[in-house]
C-alpha cells in the first residue's frame, strides 16, 4: 500500500491528540503527508481561551482544522469530506449516541476512502459476544461486520484494552487513590490488557506508515496484561503505602447493576469482572512483534501520581 498523503483523524480529545502528535514524528512519515483534524464548527470558531489554546497546539503539530460534526450531519455531507483523505481515523467514540460509529462506517465506504481505522479502541468485542452487559458493543460488531462486507475500502481495527488511566478512575472503582483502596472486579485473579493513549498513537501512526500485517484485520496492542492482585502489589509498592484491598465478585457486580440497569460504570465493572475479552497474551501483540517498548503499570504510576 502506498504512503498516504492526507489523513483525517476524527476528534481531537486525549486520543485523538495522541495519534496527531505519533503521526507528526513518525519516522516514516513522508515529509509530504498532510493532516487534518474535524471538529465541531463551534470548537473551530471558539472564545473559550482553552479551547483556542488546544486548536492552536493541533495546529502547532501540522494539522487544518475542518468543521464538520459527525454526530449530527447528514452522512452525504461526511462523505464529501472523508473522500477527500486517503486515511480517515476515527478517534471520537466515548459517550456518543448509539449509532455513531455504524454512522462513521457507513460514511467512510460511501466516500470509498482507501483506508479506515474505526473506533474500536479497547476490548475484544467478538469475544464478548452480542447481549453483554454493555449494549453499545453490539455496534461495535455491527461495524466490524460492514466492513468486511466489502472490499473497497482497506480497513484496520485497534484493540488496545482498557485506556490505562481508567484503572485510576474512581468511578471505575478498581484504584482509589483518595481512600487508598484496589478493587478487583471479578476476582483477583482476573487479568486486564491496559494501554496508554500515546501508546496507542505510537502504534496507530506505526499502522498508518508500516501497514504489512495490518491490512483488514483486527491488530491487538497491549502497554501490559495484568491481573488485579497485580495492580494491587504495584501500587503498593511504587506509592510506597498498603492500600486497602476489596473483591467485588461478579455476582455482587450483575446485582448491582440489576437495580441499576442505566448505570454505565455498572455495565463497564460487569465486563471486566467476567474477565472475557478483556486480556489478551502479549505475545500476540503488534508492539512484541515489532519490539516497541511500552509503558507498563508500574511506570504510569511512578511518573503520573509519584511527586519527584
Amino acid at each position: 500500500m502506498s504512503a498516504p498523503s492526507s489523513i483525517l483523524i476524527v476528534g481531537a480529545g486525549e486520543l485523538g491528540e495522541a495519534i496527531l502528535s505519533a503521526l507528526a514524528t513518525h519516522p516514516a512519515r513522508p515529509a509530504s503527508t498532510k493532516f487534518a483534524v474535524l471538529l465541531r464548527p463551534e470548537s473551530i470558531n471558539t472564545s473559550s481561551p482553552s479551547k483556542q489554546t488546544a486548536n492552536e497546539r493541533l495546529r502547532s503539530l501540522g494539522a487544518t482544522l475542518v468543521a464538520g460534526n459527525f454526530v449530527e450531519d447528514e452522512i452525504s455531507s461526511l462523505a464529501a469530506t472523508f473522500s477527500d483523505y486517503d486515511i480517515v481515523i476515527q478517534a471520537g467514540g466515548y459517550g456518543l449516541p448509539a449509532g455513531t460509529q455504524m454512522k462513521s462506517a457507513t460514511t467512510a465506504l460511501q466516500a470509498k476512502v482507501p483506508r479506515y481505522f474505526p473506533w474500536q479502541f479497547g476490548v475484544d468485542y467478538e469475544a464478548i459476544g452480542k447481549g453483554s452487559a454493555q449494549d453499545l458493543f453490539d455496534e461495535m460488531l455491527q461495524v466490524r461486520q460492514l466492513l468486511r462486507s466489502q472490499s473497497t475500502t482497506k480497513w484496520t481495527v485497534i484493540s488496545t484494552g482498557l485506556f490505562m488511566s481508567y484503572l485510576f478512575l474512581p468511578e471505575f472503582g478498581v484504584v482509589d487513590l483518595k481512600d487508598k483502596t484496589v478493587r478487583a472486579l471479578g476476582s483477583w485473579e482476573n487479568q486486564v490488557t491496559v494501554t496508554t493513549p500515546e501508546d496507542i498513537g505510537r502504534l496507530t501512526a506505526e499502522m498508518v506508515f508500516v501497514p504489512e500485517g495490518t491490512l483488514d484485520q483486527v491488530v491487538y496492542i497491549g502497554g501490559e496484561t495484568i491481573s488485579y492482585g497485580r495492580v494491587a502489589d504495584t501500587v503498593d509498592e511504587i506509592m510506597q503505602d498498603k492500600f486497602t484491598r476489596e473483591e467485588w465478585t461478579l455476582a455482587f457486580l450483575k446485582e448491582r447493576l440489576s437495580k441499576n440497569p442505566d448505570n454505565l460504570w455498572y455495565k463497564y465493572q460487569c465486563i471486566f469482572g467476567d474477565g472475557t475479552g478483556i486480556w489478551w497474551d502479549g505475545s500476540k501483540t503488534l508492539n512484541n512483534q515489532r519490539d516497541m517498548e511500552m509503558t507498563t503499570v508500574k511506570d504510569y504510576i511512578a511518573a503520573t501520581f509519584v511527586q519527584t
